[in-house]
């Protein structure tokens, strides 16, 4: 008997003002999961945003938005490396400023299928700050 086992695990990296102050795991939610199904057999759209947030909630399977969230933006990039998908999406000055504690990404530019969800630790983005955040995406 073959036991072949699919993995989704995720990390960010976020920058403010390209300095970085988080590197932290993230949850692939259950919608995600099933998004991936869907992917498989060409349903669906591809990601294409990331949402920042100020929400305070724990990160759970059954989360389909952020807490709550604050802006999200397109994504300037998303590189596929064997088993891997780098996301990465920019805050500019006066973008996105407050107290920023979760992430998640989209299919979407507003509602849509949030494939994974983080929670942190508070990042301060100031009015004048920029911010950035690399999300890996690994497949094993």
């Amino acid at each position: 008997m073959v036991n072949d086992k699919f993995n989704l695990t995720g990390a960010l990296c976020i920058k403010l003002n390209d300095e970085v102050v988080q590197e932290i795991p993230n949850l692939v939610v259950t919608a995600g999961k099933n998004w991936v199904a869907g992917m498989l057999n060409d349903v669906g759209t591809k990601v294409g945003y990331m949402g920042l947030g100020t929400g305070t909630g724990t990160a759970v399977l059954s989360d389909t938005a952020l807490g709550t969230e604050v802006d999200r933006n397109a994504l300037t990039s998303a590189t596929v490396t064997n088993n891997t998908i780098v996301y990465a999406a920019t805050w500019a000055a006066g973008d996105a400023t407050g107290a920023i504690t979760e992430a998640g990404l989209f299919d979407s530019a507003s509602g849509g299928i949030m494939p994974a969800r983080t929670k942190f630790s508070v990042v301060n983005k100031g009015a004048s700050d920029s911010l950035s955040v690399n999300w890996t995406i690994t497949v094993s």
